[in-house]
């Protein structure tokens, strides 16, 4: 089979290239190292069947970084038809380095001057032929964003794939020369490229006297978030909401039916942990949607990348980066996309610490506990304040994280940011990207979730002749095991039960209680006022904030990062960070004589 390998800087729309010649799933973005992964697909070219690899963004074919070594070792190892390099042309003078370097690798070249739009409007002049003499090789300009010159790209790589039919390896001496790039550069930008003088003033520059501005640049970015997370689940929640309706009129007009002559245990199986199962994962989708849609507005507009410029110096303090403070504050809506964001990053150490530190964010789904929970204990006054130290104590505990586990996953890799321009996002990019992610999500994590949900029904229905998630049930038992656990931060048993539902999803946990009481919502606030004190109430808030993040975000951390030392760690470390916090908290209060 024949075989094309992209290569490109970062944030020169190669993965958009990608993308429009296969049709496949590349994430894509306005984003420096948006690809990290090799990514490959088969297409059909000139009847023939051919692989297109999209090598991860590198600024040099020497240079150290993980991605470069990782585009190197695979120049080195598999051998290719066609190397086609994708080039920005509004930033010729930096970029045809790149090609000067891939021009001694000795594999057949195609060079695509991508982003031809912008240098257009620049006052950026190229000489197209002169840059195919120099390079001794095909030279194209294109737009792939919006598939301007496309047609004629398509038949460029058709011809060369014919003129080349046989798969040509790298000259092995090809990365050990020093082949004088600086010279060879100057000289090829002096007599290709003619740029005015200077630049004209553009809208980016404009902006980003405002977007970057010291003082007023941060408190800005938290506007657009709240805007952001007001557009998501102001847009979101009546979706959810209406899913949930669907699902529940499709279980008790059809579903409860056809289960009717079944006998009672696997009549609760199939419908309480299969149907339900898969409706937990169902009822995301709508706000994962929604949040991926309004992701892939902020990166694709350049907005992004300035977020991270600004908060680069605090998150360095602590082994992160600007793009983890980010990332961090997307997880305050959901951890699930939080953590698949998480690819943008180049450095396998930086993704994994941001992992860790993500799910810290007090989620939407906590947020829905924490509001019934200080509702029903808490005096109107004291309400408001326990949620607002939950929010401060959650970016602590985050912060904490990150400087404890810094030594253990380690990034020596410096943030390079170089701005992109701001753009206007397509309507076919943003529809397929919010897909994509949707699509994934549904791929990747929704068999643990119904896979754990069924796990939960199992553990609360069985001995099936007991009353479900009554203390008689193998749930029951096992908080009868854990009660040494938790009766020091002032939790009995039935809680505990219901910290065992917050596992699989947080949102749950509301659920469960009421299960437990076989109270309505209405009478479960009067049920916890009455059982609970202020500072018992405090104890279970801390410890659903801190424990083990829900089994959605496990699985997505496993997914992402394919490393089970690391799930684990997400697993064990904020459960004995939760214990540990509520026990001093309520051994403190208690000593106080609260």
């Amino acid at each position: 089979m024949k075989r094309i390998a992209l290569l490109g800087m970062p944030n020169t729309g190669k993965s958009t290239f990608f993308n429009r010649l296969t049709g496949a799933g590349a994430r894509v973005g306005n984003w420096p190292g948006i690809t990290v992964d090799l990514l490959s697909a088969k297409i059909l070219v000139a009847g023939g069947m051919v692989e297109v690899v999209d090598l991860p963004g590198v600024y040099n074919l020497h240079g150290f970084s993980e991605d470069e070594q990782v585009v190197r070792r695979f120049l080195e190892t598999q051998p290719v038809n066609l190397l086609v390099l994708v080039l920005n042309a509004s930033q010729l003078d930096r970029q045809l380095a790149l090609a000067l370097q891939a021009r001694q690798l000795g594999v057949p070249l195609l060079v695509l001057l991508n982003m031809a739009d912008e240098s257009r409007n620049l006052g950026i002049r190229i000489d197209v032929k002169g840059l195919e003499r120099t390079l001794a090789c095909p030279v194209r300009l294109m737009a792939a964003k919006f598939g301007t010159q496309f047609s004629e790209v398509k038949q460029t790589l058709q011809d060369a794939l014919r003129d080349h039919p046989e798969l040509t390896r790298v000259d092995p001496q090809a990365f050990q020369q020093d082949h004088r790039i600086e010279e060879a550069l100057d000289r090829l930008v002096s007599e290709s490229v003619h740029a005015p003088v200077q630049l004209p003033a553009s809208l980016t520059d404009r902006l980003d006297r405002i977007m970057l501005h010291p003082w007023l640049g941060i408190p800005l970015f938290f506007a657009v978030l709240f805007l952001l997370f007001q557009a998501v689940y102001g847009l979101g929640t009546p979706l959810q909401d209406g899913m949930e309706w669907l699902l529940a009129h499709l279980k008790s007009a059809w579903l409860d039916p056809l289960l009717l002559h079944l006998p009672v245990w696997l009549r609760s199986f199939i419908g309480e942990g299969l149907y339900d199962g898969l409706g937990t994962v169902l009822t995301f989708m709508p706000v994962i949607a929604l949040f991926f849609l309004a992701m892939a507005i902020v990166e694709d507009s350049g907005y992004l990348a300035r977020i991270a410029f600004l908060a680069d110096a605090l998150m360095s303090r602590l082994g992160l980066d600007g793009r983890a403070f980010v990332m961090q504050l997307m997880g305050f809506g959901c951890n699930v996309p939080a953590i698949m964001g998480t690819r943008i990053m180049r450095s396998r150490g930086l993704r994994a610490l941001t992992m860790l530190v993500i799910p810290f964010s007090l989620c939407s789904a906590r947020l829905q506990v924490f509001l019934f929970i200080t509702t029903a204990v808490f005096s109107p006054t004291l309400a408001p304040l326990a949620l607002l130290a939950l929010y401060a104590l959650s970016i602590l505990f985050a912060l904490l994280t990150a400087f404890v586990w810094r030594g253990r996953y380690p990034s020596h890799e410096p943030l390079l940011l170089e701005l992109p321009p701001y753009r206007l996002p397509t309507l076919r990019f943003l529809g397929f990207e919010s897909w994509r992610a949707t699509r994934q999500f549904i791929q990747g994590a929704g068999g643990y979730i119904v896979a754990g949900v069924v796990l939960v029904w199992f553990l609360t229905h069985y001995p099936f002749d007991v009353v479900p998630a009554s203390p008689d049930t193998l749930a029951g038992r096992l908080a009868d095991f854990l009660a040494p656990v938790f009766s020091p931060i002032g939790l009995d048993n039935l809680m505990a039960i219901a910290l065992l539902f917050g596992f699989v999803a947080k949102e749950i946990v509301i659920g469960a209680l009421a299960v437990i009481y076989s109270a309505s919502p209405e009478q479960l606030s009067a049920i916890l006022a009455d059982r609970l004190d202020g500072v018992q109430a405090m104890s279970f808030l801390l410890f659903t904030l801190i424990y083990t993040p829900c089994l959605s975000t496990i699985a997505v951390i496993r997914q992402e990062s394919k490393d089970w030392r690391l799930t684990l760690l997400a697993v064990a470390w904020p459960l004995a960070l939760a214990w540990t916090v509520s026990f001093l908290f309520v051994q403190a209060a208690r000593a106080l004589g609260y």
